[in-house]
């Protein structure tokens, strides 16, 4: 996976918890550069233009300021797009064997389900996938969807633009861990043995729970946000 399309160390270095009051600001302010990129794209008279993009400015400012971000940061990732603007999605794959579920070792230190950015040229099935042979080194069918879920409710927030998180129940086909330059190792961990260092802004260990309880119940209904 490029780089572009992964959370980073960086990112992962700048998680953090916020209050909820801080969340209702954040909401507000995301909703309003979702407005001014839409003016942007749709608009047509150039003041209207230079007063969309203002408010894109604004917005970007106070986004820095809630989210204690360098503000060339959050340009780069809040203002980089074109278009009417819709959340990112993020598939990842649970993997279960003998009770216990597969996790990833990342460069970061910390441990999370296989997965990643759904690639603009991958279905959510093939994105699923690709990460679990790129991360895990192993070749896995998708079974069913677990949950699609609001990061918002569940992550810990380290990007200003909305996610939508796929988990999908994976069965192994073949294949084994292999170097790479984003994951060290993978280990299989039971419920009561899951690390303390877990990326909670990509699977929160209320997720990763929630992993097991699908992988033993064959008629689990899918979460849906």
């Amino acid at each position: 996976m490029t780089q572009d399309h992964k959370h980073d160390e960086k990112d992962e270095n700048e998680t953090r918890l916020i209050t909820a009051g801080q969340q209702q600001w954040i909401d507000w302010i995301v909703r309003l550069q979702s407005l001014a990129q839409a003016g942007l794209h749709y608009g047509r008279d150039r003041f209207d233009l230079e007063r969309y993009q203002e408010i894109r400015d604004i917005a970007a400012r106070m986004m820095a300021a809630q989210a204690d971000l360098p503000l060339t940061r959050i340009r780069d990732l809040f203002c980089n797009e074109d278009g009417y603007q819709t959340p990112k999605i993020d598939t990842r794959a649970a993997i279960v064997k003998d009770g216990k579920i597969l996790l990833v070792h990342e460069n970061s230190g910390k441990w999370a389900l296989p997965g990643g950015w759904c690639d603009v040229d991958q279905s959510v099935a093939s994105n699923t996938i690709k990460e679990a042979k790129e991360e895990a080194g192993l070749d896995v069918k998708v079974e069913r969807v677990i949950a699609i879920d609001d990061w918002r409710r569940h992550n810990k927030i380290n990007n200003p633009f909305g996610i939508i998180k796929i988990f999908s129940l994976c069965r192994v086909l073949g294949g084994s861990f292999q170097p790479n330059s984003e994951t060290t190792e993978t280990r299989y961990f039971a419920r009561h043995e899951l690390p303390e260092n877990i990326a909670e802004e990509k699977t929160s260990r209320d997720q990763i729970n929630r992993c097991f309880d699908a992988a033993a119940a064959p008629d689990w209904q899918t979460h849906i946000e």
